[in-house]
């Protein structure tokens, strides 16, 4: 079950979601230090973590969940968002050479078929990098936020994910240290709580992250008439009527 777009942009409007967006960013940033010239997409609630990339990248977009709604964003200029089906992601075949996946795959009730998009859309030599909930850590046990709704992973559960859906892991990082709570001494000393954890805990994070390449040798070989099927399926998916009248009226 994804979690109501509302409700995730009034968390990060909070002090303790500007936390959380500031620790996870750092992190990105250390993981994708250098985006020029490429395409990146963001799935699931990935707004808060693309903006460092704009005006580097070449090209940067939010795709967010049907059952999860849509935001307009960047606020100021053209719209880079659009609300999608994560099982029929309307972007070309291989068009994407980064992909952050955020606040998706622990709601979505069709990881296989999203996965398998997400695989279809990457880029040869491209990354995905998924932010997920740590099934060991405290901010999974609390609902009051987005990594405390819907499932909760272990790195084994990630690593098992990635290649039943042909990714192989190539980075892991973990994030997110201080309690979730909204006590003003824990939010302000967030770095510190961060730098032990690294030290001293790092199976208690609140998000694992794993970067993972696509793996093209993976596909195993199919007869004719079941390859033909296939290929029909990884079709890039058509834009809705809807969804073009929307787009022509936030240009508008």
């Amino acid at each position: 079950m994804h979690m109501d777009v509302i409700d995730l942009r009034d968390f990060y409007g909070r002090p303790l979601g500007a936390v959380a967006r500031t620790l996870i960013t750092r992190r990105i940033g250390e993981i994708w230090p250098d985006v020029r010239g490429l395409n990146v997409a963001g799935l699931g609630f990935a707004t808060p973590y693309l903006s460092p990339f704009q005006g580097q990248a070449q090209r940067v977009i939010g795709l967010m969940p049907a059952q999860q709604g849509v935001l307009a964003w960047p606020p100021n200029g053209k719209y880079l968002t659009c609300l999608v089906d994560e099982t029929e992601i309307p972007l070309p075949d291989e068009s994407m050479d980064r992909i952050l996946l955020v606040h998706g795959l622990e709601g979505s009730e069709a990881v296989r078929s999203m996965m398998r998009q997400i695989w279809r859309v990457l880029a040869p030599g491209g990354r995905l990098l998924v932010v997920a909930p740590n099934r060991r850590g405290l901010w999974s046990r609390r609902e009051g936020t987005p990594f405390g709704i819907g499932q909760p992973f272990s790195r084994s559960q990630l690593t098992q994910l990635m290649r039943e859906n042909m990714f192989s892991p190539t980075r892991w990082e973990t994030a997110l240290y201080v309690p979730p709570v909204q006590w003003r001494p824990f939010l302000q000393s967030a770095g510190v709580w961060e730098q032990v954890g690294h030290t001293l805990w790092t199976r208690f994070s609140g998000v694992i992250m794993v970067e993972a390449g696509k793996q093209i040798y993976a596909a195993t070989p199919q007869p004719k008439r079941r390859l033909a099927r296939r290929m029909r399926a990884l079709s890039p998916a058509p834009v809705p009527q809807g969804m073009q009248s929307r787009s022509r009226g936030d240009e508008e």
